[in-house]
C-alpha cells in the first residue's frame, strides 16, 4: 500500500508527531510505501531517513511564529496550505491508497479537509487532543481548573472563559472551529482514538459528523532491558510540562506529604513555584534516552496526576515498560493501562488521594513487587513500533476494502488519478 502521513512537523515537538514519525517508520519497515509531508519547513528526524519513505516539506510557517493578526486568520482559514497540500498530492508519482493526518492547528488550519476528502481516498485523522470537538482542544476550563461538561460550541461553550490565555483567543479558535464544521460537513472521515476513554468521551461531542471510529494504540519505542529497581528509588517522579492542568502542582504537595523527594523532569509555568519547596528537585527537559536513564535509576513510582482529559501521555506507557509503578489520574486515557493496586494506582487527581498512594509506595518490598509486576503485564502485550504498524496496517487494509466493495455495490467506478481539487479560499459561511 501507499500511505500518505500528514503532520506539521518532522521532528518530535509534541506527542502528534512524535507518533506520526514512528507511525511512518513502522509502516516502512512494514514493506509500505510511505510519503511523509510535514507542513512547517524545517529539519526531519532520522526516523523518515529509510528506502520506502519519502519526505515532502510544504514550506509553511508554523503560526506561533507569524504576527498576532496573521496567525489568526492564517490558523481560521489558510489557502496558502491548501493549495500547497493540493499541488504535492497531486505531484505524487503514484494515489495513495489512503492519508493518515496527525495534526492540523500550527499550520495547515480548517482548509486542508476539502482537499483531502476530494482526493477520493480515505481520510484518517487520529485524535491526540479534542480539536475536532472543543476550540481550546482539550476539553478543559482553565478559568475553573476543571474538565469541561459543556457541549462544544453552545451558547454556554462560546461565553465560557476557558481559554488558557485570553477571551481573544477563545474567539479565534471559536471562528476555527465553526469553519472546520463547514469544511468537514458531512464528508466520510475515520477517526483514530489513542485510547478507551477518548473514544467514550468524544463520542457524544462529534454527532454532527459522519465519523467511523477506530482505536489503536500509539506506540511506544522502549527496549525490553528487564524490570527496573523502584524499591531502590529515591524518588516520586513527573515527567512533563509543569503546568497545574497537568497537576504538577500535586506531586510536589502529595510526595511531601507522604515524607517523598519529588524529582520533576521538564519545564513550564510552575517552575519558579516548584522550586521554592522543600524536597523538590528540578532537571529541566532531558532527552528520551537521558529520561529513561533518570526513571530507572531513580523513580520509585512515575507521577500522571493530570487534571483534564489526558488522551494517552506516552511517558506512563514508557515507565510500565521499564518496570516501574505508575500513580495515575483517573481522567487520563493512559490510566487503562494501568491496574490499580497491581501495578500502580488509578485515583482522582486530588492531594489526598495521591499522598495515600505514594504512602504505599514508599515501602520498598511493595514498590519492587509492583514494578515486577508492571513489567510482566506491559510485556505480555507490548505496545512496540512493530504492532503500532501491524494493526495500523490491518486497519487501512480494512477501510481500502470496504470503500471498494461499497463503490461496486453502489455501482460508482472507482477514481484511478490523482488530481486534486482545492476549495475555494475561503468557506462560505463561518
Amino acid at each position: 500500500m501507499h500511505i500518505v502521513i500528514l503532520a506539521e512537523f518532522a521532528v518530535p515537538s509534541g506527542g502528534a508527531e512524535k507518533v506520526a514519525l514512528e507511525s511512518a517508520r513502522g509502516l516502512a519497515e512494514a514493506g509500505h510505501a510511505v510519503t511523509y509531508i510535514q507542513a512547517v519547513t524545517g529539519e526531519a528526524d532520522p526516523l523518515l531517513e529509510h528506502p520506502r519513505l519519502t519526505r515532502i516539506d510544504l514550506g509553511l510557517a508554523d503560526a506561533w511564529s507569524r504576527p498576532a493578526v496573521a496567525a489568526a486568520l492564517s490558523g481560521i482559514w489558510s489557502s496558502e496550505a491548501a493549495h500547497r497540500l493540493a499541488g504535492a498530492l497531486a505531484a505524487l508519482p503514484h494515489r495513495p491508497d489512503c492519508i493518515h493526518l496527525h495534526q492540523w492547528t500550527r499550520s495547515l488550519s480548517p482548509s486542508i479537509f476539502p482537499v483531502l476528502f476530494g482526493t477520493g481516498v480515505p481520510v484518517l485523522l487520529t485524535l491526540h487532543d479534542y480539536f475536532l470537538a472543543c476550540p481550546n482542544g482539550v476539553a478543559y476550563r482553565f478559568d475553573t481548573g476543571e474538565p469541561c461538561g459543556l457541549r462544544p460550541m453552545s451558547a454556554a461553550c462560546l461565553v465560557a472563559p476557558c481559554d488558557s490565555r485570553s477571551r481573544l483567543h477563545k474567539m479565534v479558535r471559536v471562528a476555527r472551529t465553526a469553519a472546520l464544521r463547514q469544511a468537514i460537513g458531512q464528508s466520510a472521515l475515520h477517526v483514530v482514538h489513542v485510547c478507551d476513554a477518548s473514544r467514550a468521551r468524544m463520542g457524544g461531542m462529534l454527532g454532527r459528523y459522519a465519523l467511523t471510529h477506530h482505536r489503536v494504540d500509539n506506540p511506544v519505542r522502549v527496549a525490553e532491558r528487564g524490570p527496573a529497581a523502584p524499591g531502590e528509588g529515591d524518588a516520586i517522579v513527573y515527567v512533563g510540562r509543569l503546568t497545574r492542568e497537568k497537576g504538577a502542582d500535586l506531586v510536589a504537595e502529595a510526595a511531601r506529604a507522604a515524607g517523598l523527594p519529588a524529582l520533576f523532569i521538564g519545564t513550564g509555568p510552575l517552575s519558579d513555584a516548584l522550586r521554592q519547596r522543600p524536597g523538590i528537585e528540578l532537571l529541566g527537559w532531558q532527552s528520551p534516552e537521558a529520561v529513561q536513564s533518570i526513571l530507572r535509576r531513580r523513580a520509585r513510582a512515575l507521577a500522571a496526576p493530570s487534571r483534564w482529559y489526558e488522551t494517552g501521555p506516552l511517558t506512563v506507557y514508557e515507565a510500565l515498560a521499564a518496570g516501574i509503578p505508575v500513580v495515575a489520574s483517573d481522567r487520563s486515557g493512559a490510566a487503562e493501562k494501568v491496574r490499580d493496586g497491581e501495578t500502580g494506582f488509578v485515583v482522582p487527581p486530588r492531594a489526598a488521594e495521591l499522598t495515600e498512594a505514594f504512602g504505599a509506595l514508599a515501602d520498598s518490598a511493595r514498590a519492587a513487587a509492583m514494578g515486577r509486576a508492571a513489567h510482566a503485564a506491559y510485556w505480555a502485550e507490548p505496545m512496540t513500533l512493530q504492532a503500532h504498524a501491524r494493526d495500523l496496517s490491518r486497519l487501512y487494509e480494512q477501510i481500502v476494502h470496504n470503500r471498494s466493495c461499497a463503490m461496486q455495490h453502489s455501482g460508482v467506478p472507482d477514481r484511478t488519478d490523482s488530481r486534486i481539487e482545492v476549495s475555494d479560499p475561503l468557506p462560505a459561511k463561518l
